[in-house]
């Protein structure tokens, strides 16, 4: 285990952050918490903000970790502890390709994500944001990259290509 590495993996859905997160976490013997798992419950209710915190707080608390995720409920405990913010600063095209694979291989064989919960074909054909992760990942893409790079300071990294998440992933 590497002590004191605590990574928070940020970018717009599709971006890889749940898998460049475990690997990172493999790779440094760290726990590694999904926020999407914690997020949401059996039949995608949303965990109360109170106790997503207290749980998320729980892990944080811990000498090493890995995070992933963009929850604003979250985001400030997150970050007060993270040694590093990761960016998965990817081009739009290259996250829609990563998206709609991923969203059609979890539909197609009914992948469970967390919780028992599974996307859907109506998920996939939905033509509102909120109901389709590809239009979210589409429609959140541009305003995601404006604010994290307001926000960026030395703490962050940030990984523009699959090249570079390889780099990074090596240091460790």
């Amino acid at each position: 285990m590497v002590v004191g590495a605590r990574f928070s993996i940020v970018g717009t859905s599709g971006s890889g952050k749940s898998t460049v997160g475990r690997a990172a976490a493999e790779r440094l013997g760290v726990p590694f918490l999904e926020l999407d798992s914690l997020r949401h419950q059996a039949g995608w209710v949303e965990l109360p903000d109170d106790e997503f915190r207290a749980r998320t707080a729980e892990l944080i608390a811990q000498d090493g970790w890995v995070v992933d995720g963009n929850y604003s409920a979250v985001r400030p405990l997150v970050r007060s502890r993270a040694t590093a913010i990761v960016w998965l600063d990817l081009p739009r095209w290259l996250v829609m390709l990563q998206v709609v694979r991923r969203t059609l291989g979890r539909v197609a064989l009914r992948r469970e994500l967390w919780n028992g919960n599974r996307e859907t074909w109506r998920n996939l054909f939905a033509r509102t944001p909120e109901d389709s992760i590809i239009l979210w990942a589409w429609t959140t893409h541009a305003r995601r990259r404006r604010e994290y790079a307001e926000q960026a300071d030395e703490r962050w990294v940030r990984l523009r290509s699959r090249r570079e998440v390889r780099g990074w992933l090596d240091s460790l």
